[in-house]
């Protein structure tokens, strides 16, 4: 069969980094990061975050190929901040939010629970 092997969709290679970022010649306070082994499902979010940045005029995300397990985050921000600033206040913000969603639901799970009785 022709189709590459599962662990080539999340394992990084040795030797390429996670993310990676490259300026852009053109436009000033605009980027491109590169997310190896990622696909629309942190794409997505991540552009969602960035579009919540009023420092971030635009936030958009590809998928190359749909082959290369990587996607293409485009940032464009204002004289305010950065596009580096920009992903990594993003990428801040949603680990906040994750982990207060993750007590939340151990909270909630544990109201639940059903506890042993003693006889």
């Amino acid at each position: 069969m022709n189709a590459p092997d599962r662990y080539e969709r999340f394992v990084v290679p040795e030797g390429t980094k996670k993310v990676s970022y490259e300026r852009d010649t053109k436009i000033v306070n605009a980027g491109s990061f590169t997310v190896e082994r990622e696909d629309h499902t942190i794409g997505n979010i991540l552009r969602m975050q960035l579009h919540r940045d009023p420092n971030v005029l635009f936030a958009g995300y590809k998928l190359p190929h749909p082959l290369q397990y990587k996607i293409l985050v485009r940032i464009h921000t204002t004289n305010q901040s950065s596009p580096s600033q920009a992903y990594n206040q993003a990428i801040s913000d949603l680990d906040k939010e994750l982990e207060h969603l993750k007590k939340v639901f151990e909270e909630e799970k544990s109201r639940y629970e059903v506890k042993p009785r003693d006889y």
